[in-house]
């Protein structure tokens, strides 16, 4: 396939969007990147304050490399953990500013609706052949970029989850914004005027609900008076507390065995089978409430947040024809691999166009939002999709389908780490079964018809 004069719309100027962008410009495709922020990385800044999991190593993708090698860019230090800060900052920056990809970038365009050219939804017949129709809306008013593919890294960190235990808004939660903040704010820095020495409610069991617990017990050593109240929806809170030494990425193995010695000491106050339904203002704070609004749990707050996940915004490919998982609006192929429900252990096989690609022709959603609302992205996963994606576009099967990746053994069960449990939990992951969660499941499958179960037994295997 000649690529002369191919053009690849890519949606987002995170990590995963500008390696998309290094990746097509590499192999001879024309990328615009429309970045919805007023620069690159834009979403990695709102969390600048957070230290990752995963060192540089992981977190820098080989053909933007690449490109800042060519610009004369030093690399940081491999094995040093990096905050989304300095992400951005050392690595992110440069990468849009400096190297071959300034040119393509449009920032402060945020994309409200994608079409094909002269096609509706429901319009097949030569379909495949119509280039695609990209709107998006800046400080000058409505503009169109039209492209032959699509990529969609747009993430997710700006659909977060509501506090509601059904998936819907807690009645009142909407009136009581000025009380709440979503996902992770800085409470030790930006933020901390907001929190020092109030009671402040946290609701969620994931990673940005544990480091900022962690942050606002620190916070108290400063400010005696701040309290920290956890909310549980479920009524096991240790699942939070992870693999501990099982973790084979560290620094998350840590953070949990830190919030395990945190509720242990005292430090932390508990409240678990605490799903939430109302959210009311009231003249000495929030009041919280699980169960009906007159007679069930509740609890009085200063401030509440909620750390309960993000979810795929979808509005704008209403006009796109997706296949997605049920359940967790995914890429449709990726749900058996990484739904939360059917197992319990967080490493994925390494997989790119094949497992991304939509039913319609050139269209493919990568990155975070690609796991839509499964809470178990590794940034690493979101470059070997796009490399993917890229040889696919330009018709090189075979490098589309070659992994060129290795992911550290980061599955862990869901559960408090016990003594005897092996490291590497229900023996890594699956070697060729994209349904399987891991090798056990995937043997378990193999012999019997039927997967290990680890899941609901949360023991490895």
């Amino acid at each position: 396939m000649s690529t002369q004069s191919k053009t690849v719309a890519i949606i987002g100027a995170g990590p995963v969007g500008l390696a998309a962008a290094a990746h097509a410009l590499e192999r001879g495709l024309t990328p615009v990147v429309v970045e919805a922020g007023a620069e690159a990385g834009h979403a990695v800044r709102q969390w600048s304050h957070v230290r990752m999991f995963s060192p540089w190593e992981y977190n820098i993708d080989r053909a933007a490399e690449r490109l800042l090698t060519a610009v004369g860019w030093n690399s940081p230090d491999p094995q040093q953990y990096p905050t989304g800060g300095e992400l951005a900052e050392r690595y992110l920056t440069p990468l849009a500013e400096r190297t071959a990809l300034k040119d393509h970038i449009r920032t402060t365009s945020r994309v409200t609706a994608i079409s094909r050219v002269g096609f509706d939804k429901m319009k097949t017949k030569g379909r495949e052949h119509a280039p695609f129709e990209l709107r998006y809306q800046n400080g000058a008013g409505q503009g169109t970029l039209r492209a032959d593919f699509v990529i969609d890294a747009s993430g997710s960190w700006s659909s977060p989850n509501p506090a509601g235990a059904d998936g819907l808004t807690a009645i009142g939660e909407t009136e009581a914004q000025t009380r709440i903040a979503y996902a992770m704010p800085d409470v030790l820095g930006r933020a901390r005027a907001r929190y020092a020495g109030r009671k402040v409610a946290v609701l969620g069991s994931g990673h940005s609900a544990v480091g900022t617990l962690i942050d606002l017990v620190r916070l108290k050593q400063d400010e005696p008076a701040t309290e920290a109240i956890w909310l549980v929806r479920g009524d096991r809170p240790e699942k939070a507390f992870g693999g501990g030494a099982n973790d084979k990425l560290a620094a998350r193995g840590e953070l949990g065995a830190r919030l395990a010695q945190l509720v242990a000491d005292g430090a932390i106050t508990v409240q678990s089978e605490f799903p939430v339904t109302h959210i009311a203002l009231r003249e000495n704070g929030l009041r919280i409430g699980a169960g009906s609004a007159c007679c069930g749990r509740s609890v009085i707050v200063d401030e509440l947040i909620v750390a309960t996940g993000f979810r795929p915004d979808l509005s704008f490919l209403r006009e796109m024809r997706l296949a997605l998982d049920p359940a967790l609006e995914s890429a449709q192929a990726l749900g058996p691999m990484i739904d939360p429900n059917e197992h319990s252990c967080g490493t994925v096989r390494p997989h790119g166009a094949r497992e991304l690609a939509q039913p319609e022709p050139g269209f493919y959603i990568a990155g975070m939002k690609s796991y839509g609302r499964a809470p178990t992205f590794l940034m690493l996963t979101g470059y070997e999709q796009v490399r993917s994606i890229v040889a696919d576009i330009i018709g090189d099967r075979a490098g589309a389908e070659r992994v060129e990746l290795v992911l550290p053994e980061t599955g862990v069960c869901s559960l408090s780490p016990a003594a005897g449990e092996a490291s590497a939990c229900c023996g890594g992951p699956a070697k060729a079964d994209v349904s399987a969660c891991c090798a056990a499941d995937e043997t378990a499958r193999a012999t019997t018809g039927s997967g290990c179960g680890c899941a609901s037994s949360g023991k490895a295997a």
